[in-house]
């Protein structure tokens, strides 16, 4: 299954592509800013889908332009989910120096396993 959804239809700054590639797996590829607009309607849109529900997701963040706090805290909160499912959550590193500051500062990129590339 693919869901393709663009949050916040006024001001479309985040869109989403969400497969389920195996039982328990889901792959969420973000472009654009995940920040306090897109956050809290891409947290109802992960719940709705039953993402939380998935052991192991894999956020694809190569294409995603800013993270602030907000984008941070539904990446924490899903992590929470899945680890008590017995699962992680697995971040494809942003291409851009300035989406991925907030990890480095924050040092949320020792915390997530982040990979290079979604080839990895």
């Amino acid at each position: 299954m693919t869901d393709v959804f663009t949050l916040d239809d006024s001001q479309p700054t985040l869109s989403a592509s969400l497969t389920f590639p195996a039982t328990g797996l889901a792959i969420v590829a973000l472009t654009g800013r995940l920040d306090a607009v897109a956050a809290p309607e891409l947290r109802l849109r992960l719940t709705e889908a039953d993402v939380a529900g998935c052991a192991n997701v894999v956020f694809d963040l190569s294409a995603v332009t800013f993270v602030d706090s907000a984008g941070l805290a539904v990446l924490v909160w899903l992590r929470r989910r899945c680890r008590a499912e017995g699962g992680d959550v697995v971040l494809v590193s942003p291409d851009l120096v300035d989406a991925m500051r907030v990890f480095r500062l924050t040092q949320f990129d020792q915390v997530f396993r982040m990979l290079p590339d979604s080839a990895s």
